[in-house]
């Protein structure tokens, strides 16, 4: 009984692994995209001001009013949201669209 427990974990593990080198093998090899280095050149930069953002990105498709303490402003663009605490960016994430 345990060699056939044995046994047939081998060919379990056998063709696990051959199915993922197989899978791999699949796979076209993917260029290596900075991806932080892009949103930052694209996206508003942390500690820029509401002006600076408004007056380098237009006009946000939505601007939602200001929530908690401090008092966090959301701005949405068409592919990211610029978070603001005060009037400064605090953060900027890119969406689907």
């Amino acid at each position: 009984m345990r060699f056939h427990n044995a046994f047939l974990i081998s060919v379990a593990a056998t063709g696990i692994a051959a199915g993922t080198s197989a899978f791999a093998q699949e796979q076209p090899a993917q260029p290596a995209q900075p991806v932080a280095a892009a949103a930052a050149s694209v996206n508003p930069a942390r500690g820029a001001t509401m002006d600076s953002v408004r007056a380098k990105f237009g006009t946000p498709s939505q601007e939602v009013p200001a929530v908690g303490k401090p008092p966090i402003t959301r701005w949405e663009y068409p592919g990211f949201v610029v978070f603001f605490e005060y009037d400064r960016v605090l953060h900027t994430v890119a969406v689907k669209e």
